[in-house]
């Protein structure tokens, strides 16, 4: 269910709003007028309809690359710290 606060009662009470947000979108007014909406982040995720981890780890077009990587012939060294 949809609530509405305006911006002053969201600096005021915070948590009130994000425990609204559990039951669904606060709308957050100024001036009378709908300017931000808050969502609990599983409502966002729903929104997006993928996990949003998954977004940001791959960009667009990258499940369709390969990558191999040879593994490395080389010898570690001791680090200088000259």
């Amino acid at each position: 269910m949809a609530s509405h606060i305006s911006s002053r009662e969201f600096n005021q009470d915070t948590s009130r709003a994000k425990k609204a947000a559990v039951d669904g979108p606060v709308f957050i007014t100024d001036r009378g007028k709908p300017a931000h909406v808050l969502l609990s982040f599983v409502d966002y995720q729903k929104l997006l309809g993928v996990d949003l981890l998954d977004r940001l780890g791959e960009p667009a077009g990258v499940e369709d690359v390969e990558l191999v990587i040879e593994p490395s012939r080389e010898l570690p060294e001791a680090a200088g710290f000259a």
